[in-house]
């Protein structure tokens, strides 16, 4: 049992050679987050080795830079997050000593997208160079990368094209989205042909939020909450709109991976159920849906970016542990070993931290566990 005497007492010890930063205790967050050691390569779970898949994690092309104007290429040169820089992936070796020691086998790599507010022919080219520079990467080590093709989403006719072509002639293995486009949910209707694509080719779509700009005076001031808040809160409003708005049960085969655990929808989304019964008001009497809505967490898939072994627990026991993969936000340095707090966790059994581990993001993605 954990005492109030003990517990300050460890939180002193822990606190030893402290290093500060602007919003916390940067020393303190690199051990929680395995930054101080960790296992490496091979993996093995009750003896069995197991290819640890990371399915979030990120990359940048310079290629694309001259397309943009001298304030987003900077951003994307030089944006002010630790890790960022090393999101170019130059050089290779570099990233795979990175994957070595994290005890990544494979990253399934995806860009932030960034290219939503442009017209459709920028946009376009953009997503060219980028599906096609994707597919070289991991055309030169199949054993350590897969990706996730950009889409030019804000025009859905040209995302298809671009889904299909990615999947059935570059080898990409699905598709990274944000939360919204240019203000419009994904349970628009006018996003419905790419789902059904998504659905018809059996790929995966991972959602990545971009915060909520909306809010963004609220999120002023200390903690960078337009990221610690805003991204979950931007998942959380995606996928409630999906299950609502009843786009789960038109496109009952799409697969969905929600980054950072889905946001906060994993921590409450048994008050979803109750929302239409006590304010129908706020809801549409046309909407019939074929299940309670916190059902749908059942068929989403989401990444173990939430940090602690306890958090593991309770996510997998509102969606189930077979609906959980790897992520780390590499290179981002949220989570430095990401393997770590999946053993950490005695709640699982060996099959379900080889499940989390890598087993289900095979499946996804079709390739060898």
């Amino acid at each position: 049992m954990t005492t109030r005497r003990s517990f300050l007492k460890a939180t002193s010890a822990a606190a030893t050679g402290i290093v500060f930063c602007g919003c916390g205790l940067l020393q303190s967050a690199h051990a929680q987050t395995g930054g101080g050691g960790g296992r490496t390569l091979p993996v093995s779970v009750g003896g069995k080795r197991v290819k640890t898949i990371d399915v979030h994690s990120h990359c940048n092309f310079k290629d694309v830079i001259p397309l943009l104007g001298e304030k987003e290429a900077n951003a994307i040169l030089v944006p002010p997050v630790n890790g960022a820089k090393n999101a170019f992936i130059d050089p290779v070796e570099a990233r795979l000593k990175a994957m070595d020691a994290q005890a990544v086998d494979m990253e399934v790599l995806s860009i932030n997208p960034f290219w939503y507010g442009k017209d459709r022919d920028l946009a376009a080219k953009i997503v060219k160079i980028q599906n096609e520079k994707l597919a070289e990467l991991c055309a030169g080590k199949p054993d350590r990368f897969a990706a996730f093709a950009s889409l030019t989403l804000q025009a859905p006719d040209l995302a298809v094209t671009e889904l299909e072509t990615a999947v059935k002639k570059q080898g990409l293995k699905g598709a990274a989205i944000g939360g919204v486009v240019n203000g419009v949910e994904f349970s628009d209707p006018k996003f419905n042909p790419v789902w059904a694509k998504a659905e018809e080719l059996g790929v995966p779509l991972f959602i990545h939020p971009q915060g909520v700009p909306e809010l963004g005076k609220r999120f002023a001031g200390n903690g960078w909450l337009a990221n610690t808040i805003g991204n979950p809160l931007e998942t959380t409003i995606a996928l409630s709109h999906l299950i609502f708005e009843g786009t789960f049960d038109r496109h009952p085969r799409l697969k969905v991976i929600a980054a950072h655990g889905g946001g906060y929808l994993g921590s409450y989304a048994d008050r979803s159920d109750h929302a239409c019964l006590v304010g129908p008001a706020g809801c549409n009497p046309q909407i019939k849906l074929a299940k309670k809505p916190s059902e749908y967490l059942k068929q989403i898939y989401f990444d173990s970016l939430v940090f602690t072994p306890e958090a593991i627990r309770h996510l997998a026991a509102q969606v189930g542990p077979d609906q959980i993969v790897l992520g780390s936000d590499h290179p981002y340095i949220w989570q430095g070993h990401p393997v770590d707090h999946i053993f950490a966790c005695d709640s699982l059994t060996d099959a379900q931290k080889a499940a989390i581990l890598g087993e289900t993001a095979a499946t996804l993605f079709n390739v060898k566990a």
